[in-house]
C-alpha cells in the first residue's frame, strides 16, 4: 500500500506532496487509490504524477467522474486528486480515473470574459504567483496593481470540492519579475524601471531578468527553490523563454521575435506543471489577453494598503475619496504624499471588482446604488455652493 508519510524522500515530494496533503488523502486511502498531482489538463483528461516504487510516473487519467458545470470546480493544473488505477481503460490509453479532487489551499482565478459573473481557475495549490512584465513594452503599472489584486485575494476561499475534507485558506506568496531586461542595457534605466515597478507593489519582490543573458535567474531560482510557482502574464511577455531557463532544458515551445519589437508571438495554449531540477515544479500558462477582477477585495486592500490607512483618517467612514470635505486620501495627494496616479488605479479596480461581485450579491448591488445616490447629492450640493457664492 502506499506510504501516505511525509518525509524528504518521498516519491512525491518533489511535487509538492506534504503532510497536509497526506492528511486530506486519508479517507480515501486502504482503497486501492494513489494520490496524484495533475500536471496538464485537455478535453476530458489529464495527466497525472503517481507515485511508482521508490519514484513517479505520469499516467493518463480520465476525469468524467468529477466533471462539472461549475468552472471554478473542474480540474485544473495544480490540483491534488485521488486516482483509481484499477479501472482505466487500456484500449483508450487511459490509465486511471480521477476519484476525487482533494480540497485546493490556494487558486489564481480571474473572472472570464462573458456577461455572466463566472470564475475562471488558472492554476491552484500555487505558493508563489510570478507576475511576469515585458521590459519589451512601456511598463503597466495598472497591469501590475491588477495581478497583484488578484494574487493577494487569498483565492482560497472556495469551499471545499465535492467528495472532500474542508479546505485550509493560506495565500499565494506574489513575485513581480520584469522579463526582457537585456533590452534595457543601460543600469541605470532598468533600476529605474525595478523601483516604478515596486511603487505599484510595496512590499513584494521585483527581480529583473533576462533569460538570453541568465542576468537575475539565479536571484528567481533562489526565490522558487522547493516551491509551486505559477507563472502569468501577457501574451509575448517571455513566460516559455523564461521557463526554459529555469528548468534548464527545452521543454516549452517559444515562436521567432519579431523584428520590428523584439516581441515573442504567444505559444503556449495549455497550462503545464514542470518539475525544477533544484526543487519545487513551476506552472507555465497560456498568455492572457485580459485579467478581469473576481472577488479580489481582499487583494485591493492589500494591494492598495497605504490608500486603506488613510481612508480610516477620513472624517466620514463611508468617504469615497471623490470631493469630501475631511477626506484624508485628497489631502495625502495634495502634500505629494500618495501619487494621484494610485488612487486612480485603486478606484478603477475597485468599481470593477464590485460590479462582478454585485452580479450575485444583493448587499454589494445596493451599495453600489447608495454610493451613487451619495455622490448625486454630493455633486447637487457643490452646484448649490458655487451658484450661492457668484450671488
Amino acid at each position: 500500500m502506499f506510504d501516505l508519510t511525509f518525509s524528504a524522500a518521498h516519491p512525491l515530494t518533489a511535487y509538492g506532496w506534504d503532510d497536509g496533503f497526506a492528511e486530506s488523502f486519508l479517507p480515501f486511502a486502504g482503497q486501492g487509490f494513489v494520490p496524484g498531482r495533475i500536471v496538464r489538463v485537455d478535453r476530458g483528461r489529464v495527466d497525472v504524477v503517481v507515485p511508482d516504487g521508490d519514484g513517479i510516473r505520469t499516467v493518463l487519467a480520465d476525469t468524467a467522474l468529477v466533471a462539472t458545470s461549475d468552472p471554478m470546480r473542474v480540474p485544473c493544473t495544480g490540483d491534488w486528486a485521488v486516482i483509481d488505477l484499477e479501472n482505466g481503460r487500456g484500449g483508450d490509453q487511459i490509465d486511471g480515473v480521477v476519484r476525487v479532487l482533494l480540497p485546493r489551499r490556494t487558486a489564481f482565478v480571474r473572472s472570464t470574459s462573458s456577461k455572466r459573473s463566472e470564475g475562471q481557475v488558472l492554476a491552484t495549490n500555487i505558493d508563489t504567483i510570478v507576475i511576469c512584465v515585458s521590459l519589451a513594452d512601456p511598463l503597466d503599472l495598472g497591469r501590475i496593481e491588477r495581478f497583484l489584486a488578484l494574487a493577494m485575494s487569498g483565492a482560497g476561499g472556495q469551499g471545499p470540492l465535492p467528495g472532500a475534507a474542508p479546505s485550509p485558506e493560506s495565500g499565494a506568496q506574489p513575485l513581480v519579475v520584469l522579463t526582457k531586461a537585456d533590452l534595457v542595457p543601460d543600469p541605470a534605466g532598468l533600476a529605474h524601471l525595478v523601483a516604478d515597478a515596486a511603487t505599484a507593489a510595496p512590499g513584494v519582490q521585483v527581480l529583473a531578468v533576462s533569460a538570453a543573458t541568465g542576468d537575475g535567474i539565479e536571484a528567481l531560482t533562489a526565490a522558487l527553490a522547493g516551491r509551486t510557482s505559477a507563472l502569468l502574464g501577457q501574451s509575448g511577455a517571455g513566460k516559455s523563454t523564461l521557463a526554459n531557463a529555469l528548468v534548464g532544458t527545452y521543454v516549452q515551445e517559444v515562436q521567432a521575435i519579431r523584428d520590428r519589437d523584439g516581441k515573442g508571438r504567444h505559444t503556449t495554449t495549455t497550462r503545464d506543471l514542470l518539475a525544477l531540477p533544484w526543487g519545487g515544479v513551476l506552472i507555465d500558462t497560456p498568455g492572457l489577453r485580459g485579467v478581469g477582477m473576481w472577488d479580489a477585495g481582499a487583494g485591493l486592500a492589500r494591494t492598495f494598503a497605504e490608500v486603506e490607512e488613510l481612508a480610516e483618517e477620513c472624517r466620514f467612514p463611508d468617504c469615497a475619496h471623490e470631493s469630501e470635505p475631511g477626506c484624508a486620501v485628497l489631502a495625502a495627494i495634495e502634500n505629494g504624499a500618495l501619487p494621484e496616479r494610485r488612487l486612480e488605479s485603486f478606484r478603477k479596480l475597485r468599481r470593477e471588482n464590485l460590479r462582478i461581485v454585485a452580479k450575485t450579491d444583493a448587499r454589494v448591488r445596493a451599495e453600489i446604488r447608495r454610493d451613487w445616490k451619495q455622490k448625486q447629492a454630493l455633486g447637487r450640493h457643490m452646484g448649490e455652493r458655487k451658484r450661492g457664492s457668484r450671488r
